[in-house]
């Protein structure tokens, strides 16, 4: 192949992972009659791809009624087996699985293949992101209310590029470069892999070509945290997203034996067992390696029957499947305890039994009165779903960290959104069969992830796109992360799982402001060509070359280091070779795109005596819209003291507007 005009590298079939309703009013959307307190409008003209698990086209939250058509540059098409199913919602479905078929769009044995989801990720993700407004939404009986997408007026593409779990490199290519030609104007996706470098990453290149053709795209994060370094889509031109939780619990409650009791989350919540207590045990206990997770056949020849079972959270066990465990070892009921690396982060999922998942310090708790009561007993109650709880939004322990391993001059992620319990559509009915008949209706599921996140900010993107369709992608994620607010529902520093301040590599921007984004007042705005630039100061020409996708000879490129890029964000490491006296400098370009004329003066929010940073000039005055100006930042680094990482922001603040880029700064050992 490597004789063949034209070609320029090979790169191996990687496998990825997918990442897996009260949303748009806690995101300062109102759904309740279809209807926005919003003037920002519905995502109207805009047409978003979902690349995923493919789609369940009945389900009502891919109804057209009352949708316009799609644009006229749309191109794409509609491939449900001769089934007429797409409309003015859901404009086109394709399937690229190279695994399951031929190459031809059938699979091995002719049959073709469907972009029908079996899934249910696919399903989620793109009705999170774009889904119709469909009253009665619940999933058995918890989250009542209206559901709608973050943009219920903007177009779905699907674009199935994975099977129920796995996603390969050629056909998220393939999926990326057909929804490109297709003429969607936002791609978003909520799959990834580990960290590669950008020439052998397919996500990287796929979506660097959809940014050159100034199509906006949203990726999540990752689930692996808390650890640092654990990012997915990590590339600068893309915006990256973290999760976090909402002011909604599905609320439980744990009494012990000795009155004291802990508060926890579970969608199941059957009347019975709630009253009863019954004897209680720590899954642990088994003589059976690695039984307190209980993982598919850890508890056999444990006695639990008619007991609730605590077990703890990991070791890449379900955390449904832990409750499975426990219903076929014959156990009424499970505590899921977090391991202390997840700490105060918990979840609602549907269960299988009367189950509450607490936090580790509540595990911890109830842990200590199993080892010191003679006989332990406790009773699981119901709370049903409450609102307005706190703190909110708080990072959750499974989203992943930066920094970023690819290019720490950027910092990642870029922003946090909505992705814990987040309810939206699903295929089928979910939830216990002895269940089924109660609740009827449209399907509806929760699920958790940065693949529930993501497509918020999809749907964020597609309103600010609907709005201002002359801005660039880099220009909308500036509008996004540099009106995204650090503080809480109560006022308060965002927390993560410990319930301290969360950092940078945790929140990125912080929590998107979906108000505040659609009108920032400035924006960071990026080229395509300045990537190429960034790209050559990272690697040769032949490695831009296969990101590009085209001949780039980098010695006839202007070289932009990492921390030199255009990005909303700052972020500066100090190597321990650096000259002490020499100080570090950033630039950067900002556009006015609020009103004219208008004078900003620059804030540094930073640690006290933390570093020594100064900003040039000491304002920037706009006379006209448009007009582009420059900035500089300069850092002195620390003549002595241990490696250190220092964060802040700096805010550039107007009479009408706070344009807020955040700082990271790393200082080498002395």
């Amino acid at each position: 192949m490597s004789a063949m005009p034209g070609f320029v590298a090979a790169v191996p079939d990687r496998v990825y992972k997918l990442h897996t309703t009260h949303t748009p009013r806690f995101l300062g959307l109102d759904a309740r009659q279809g209807g926005r307190n919003y003037s920002a409008g519905s995502g109207d003209g805009v047409i978003i791809g979902v690349l995923d698990s493919g789609v369940t086209p009945d389900h009502p939250s891919f109804s057209g009624d009352g949708m316009p058509a799609p644009p006229a540059k749309w191109k794409g098409r509609c491939d449900f087996n001769g089934r007429s199913v797409c409309n003015n919602k859901l404009i086109g479905a394709r399937v690229f699985d190279t695994a399951a078929g031929a190459g031809n769009g059938t699979t091995s044995t002719g049959a073709p293949l469907s972009p029908i989801d079996e899934d249910g990720h696919g399903t989620h993700t793109s009705s999170t992101a774009a889904g119709a407004v469909v009253p009665g939404a619940q999933v058995l009986g918890q989250g009542r209310g209206t559901a709608s997408g973050i943009a219920p007026r903007a177009h779905v593409a699907m674009y199935k590029v994975c099977g129920l779990e796995d996603c390969t490199s050629a056909d998220i290519l393939a999926g990326i470069d057909a929804a490109v030609a297709d003429g969607c104007d936002i791609i978003s996706m909520s799959l990834g892999g580990p960290s590669l470098p950008y020439p052998e990453d397919s996500i990287a290149v796929g979506t660097f070509a959809a940014a050159e053709k100034g199509i906006f795209v949203s990726m999540s994060a990752g689930n692996s945290g808390p650890n640092y370094t654990t990012l997915s889509n990590e590339a600068p031109w893309m915006l990256t997203v973290a999760a976090s939780t909402m002011d909604r619990l599905i609320s439980t409650r744990v009494r012990l034996g000795n009155g004291l009791y802990f508060d926890g989350e579970s969608v199941s919540q059957p009347d019975a067992a709630s009253t009863v207590f019954y004897p209680l045990v720590y899954a642990g206990a088994s003589s059976t390696p690695d039984a307190q997770f209980c993982g598919n056949g850890s508890l056999d020849g444990f006695d639990v029957k008619g007991k609730i079972v605590v077990c703890e959270r990991g070791n890449d066990v379900g955390r449904i499947d832990k409750g499975a465990e426990v219903v076929r070892a014959g156990g009424v009921g499970m505590i899921l305890a977090n391991q202390a690396i997840d700490g105060f982060s918990t979840i609602a999922d549907v269960h299988f039994l009367p189950a509450s998942h607490v936090s580790y310090h509540a595990g911890d708790a109830i842990m200590n009165y199993i080892k010191s009561a003679a006989r332990p007993m406790a009773q699981i109650m119901f709370r049903g779903t409450v609102l307005g709880t706190s703190p909110a939004p708080a990072i959750t322990s499974f989203s992943s960290r930066g920094p970023s391993m690819q290019n720490p001059g950027i910092l990642k992620p870029d922003i946090t959104g909505p992705g814990v319990s987040v309810l939206a559509a699903w295929p089928f009915q979910v939830g216990p069969p002895s269940l089924a008949g109660e609740h009827s209706g449209p399907t509806f599921n929760f699920e958790s992830g940065t693949s529930m996140s993501a497509p918020h900010l999809s749907g964020i993107a597609a309103l600010i796109k609907s709005k201002h369709p002359d801005w660039s992608p880099a220009a909308i994620k500036s509008a996004i992360m540099t009106t995204a607010d650090s503080t809480d529902r109560s006022g308060m520093p965002i927390t993560d799982e410990k319930g301290t301040a969360a950092d940078l590599f945790a929140l990125g921007a912080g929590h998107v402001d979906l108000d505040k984004a659609m009108n920032p007042g400035l924006v960071y705005d990026i080229s395509p060509a300045d990537y190429i630039g960034f790209l050559c100061g990272m690697y040769t020409g032949k490695e831009v070359s296969v990101i590009a996708r085209r001949a780039v000879d980098c010695s006839a490129v202007k070289v932009i280091p990492d921390r030199l890029l255009n990005y909303p964000s700052i972020s500066i490491a100090f190597p321990s070779s650096w000259n002490p006296m020499t100080p570090m400098m950033v630039t950067r370009k900002v556009t006015n795109v609020g009103e004219a004329p208008a004078v900003y003066y620059p804030q540094f929010d930073l640690p006290e005596n933390a570093m020594n940073v100064t900003v040039m000039p000491s304002s920037l005055r706009f006379t006209e819209a448009n007009q582009v100006k420059v900035y500089k930042v300069i850092v002195w680094p620390r003549t002595s003291g241990d490696e250190v990482v220092v964060q802040g922001a700096l805010r550039w603040v107007s009479d009408k507007h706070t344009v807020r880029s955040p700082i990271s700064v790393a200082f080498a050992g002395h």
